[in-house]
This record gives structure tokens, C-alpha cells and sequence, in this order.
């Protein structure tokens, strides 16, 4: 985008984008409905030494909702992360983005038993008793499992992995957009989307996305050249030819 459109500083370029990654959320967009897969997964590198599948270590737990549709296939999904898998943070998550009512399928794990006292239907899928009847453990939960590849496979191919904590929420508010768009035939309409969005949240600061507020203690370098777009109505030096007719 930096060569693109020609502009001198990636300082520059890195505030649009995360501009518009904060405000692909709709304030009042609608919770899922029908039957709503849930489940925690973690995004980072591998890490030695853990005690288990829910011990912290360094990387992100982060939470996963996908709506199930009859006969086959995904509808909507939403990812956030959270602090822990506590119950205080699970219902947290579900109660935002899931409609209750709601069809809510899990695995056994303990955080989950306050859904039923909540408004929501549990259907409660052990992965223990799975593994005794000689079942495959990952057709228990196939859509969490399925986001959560394509998850962790785009942000290492679109972004090399290099996802900070601080900006994560952000980028996981990208991949939502997208996969909730996956079927849009129209693209110039994703843009439009983006757009509306841009304009009914309010205004996004530079000293709002960064991470230190501190100045540097040795300032940057100004880049050496500018770069302008080129302007429309002035043809290239090699092109003298191609004059914009007067339209007086």
C-alpha cells in the first residue's frame, strides 16, 4: 500500500489500516442464533513445559462462536480474547455475541455449566467419553475447529505471524469481517461497507493505536523523497502526449 499510492512513511500507512481494523465491529450488529459451536483456543507459538490445555504460558486464549447450519455448513462467526477460562470470562464472551435461547454446543469443561441457568440450550459433548467409544475428537466441535486453522493460518501467511497482544482484537475484528463476507459476489460493497462503518464510529487517533505514549529517545529520520500520488490532471513527463483535453 506504501509503494501504491506512493506515500514516504510506513508510520503512516500502518495508522490507516489499523484505523479501519477499528471500526469493522457494528456496535449494534446481531447476536448468533440457532445452534452456536463454542470453544477456547490459543494463538501464539508452542511453549515448552505447559501443565495442560488451558495453562496460560505466553500466548493469547481467545474465544470462538460459529453458528451451524442445517443440513451442512457455517453461518456467522466471532472471536475475541479473554482473560482466562474462567466462567466470569466465558459469559462474558457468550453473552455478547450469542442470542440466548440459543442451541449452545461445548466440550465438558466446568466453565460452561451456568448456560442452561442462563436462557441458553447446552448441549454438552465430552471429549473423554468420545475418546472411550472410539469416536474422532475433532468431529465433536468441527466449526471452532475450523476457524481456528483458518485463523491462525491467515495470520501467519498475511502477516507473518507477527501479531502483537495489544492489536490482536483488532485483527481478529478483520478475519471476522471477512469469513461473515466470504459469500459477497459484490467487492466494490465490502468497501462501501467499510466506509459506512468508518463514518458512523467516531474519530480514531494515532495516539489511540499505538502502545507507548512516550516519545522515542532518538527521533526517526524524515524519508529523504515524498511521495504524491500522481495527480489525475498532470500526464507523466515521459507522456507529454497524453494532455487531459480542456474542457472550456
Amino acid at each position: 500500500m506504501k509503494r501504491t499510492l506512493e506515500i514516504g512513511s510506513y508510520q503512516t500507512v500502518w495508522a490507516i489500516l489499523h484505523r479501519l481494523r477499528s471500526v469493522l465491529i457494528r456496535p449494534d450488529r446481531e447476536r448468533l442464533c440457532g445452534k452456536v459451536e463454542v470453544d477456547e483456543t490459543y494463538i501464539g507459538g508452542k511453549e515448552s513445559g505447559l501443565s495442560g490445555g488451558r495453562a496460560k504460558g505466553k500466548k493469547i486464549l481467545t474465544c470462538i462462536a460459529i453458528e451451524i447450519l442445517e443440513p451442512k455448513g457455517f453461518g456467522r462467526c466471532r472471536m475475541a480474547p479473554v482473560a482466562d477460562a474462567s466462567s466470569e470470562s466465558l459469559h462474558s464472551f457468550v453473552v455478547d455475541n450469542i442470542e440466548p435461547g440459543a442451541t449452545v454446543i461445548t466440550d465438558a469443561w466446568q466453565g460452561y455449566r451456568w448456560l442452561e441457568k442462563n436462557g441458553y440450550i447446552h448441549d454438552r459433548r465430552s471429549q473423554r467419553a468420545a475418546s472411550a467409544r472410539g469416536e474422532d475428537l475433532g468431529e465433536l466441535l468441527p466449526g471452532v475447529h475450523r476457524i481456528a486453522s483458518l485463523a491462525k493460518r491467515w495470520l501467519l501467511g498475511t502477516h507473518q505471524g507477527a501479531v502483537d497482544s495489544a492489536h490482536l482484537p483488532s485483527y481478529l475484528d478483520e478475519f471476522v469481517f471477512r469469513f461473515n463476507r466470504r459469500r459477497s459476489r459484490s467487492r466494490g460493497m465490502l468497501f462501501y461497507r467499510v466506509l459506512e462503518l468508518a463514518v458512523a464510529h467516531g474519530p480514531v487517533r494515532y495516539q489511540d493505536l499505538v502502545m507507548s505514549q512516550s516519545p522515542k529517545a532518538v527521533p526517526p529520520k524524515p524519508p529523504r523523497q515524498r511521495g504524491h500520488p500522481p495527480s489525475l490532471a498532470r500526464p507523466s513527463p515521459s507522456r507529454p502526449w497524453r494532455q487531459i483535453p480542456n474542457s472550456g
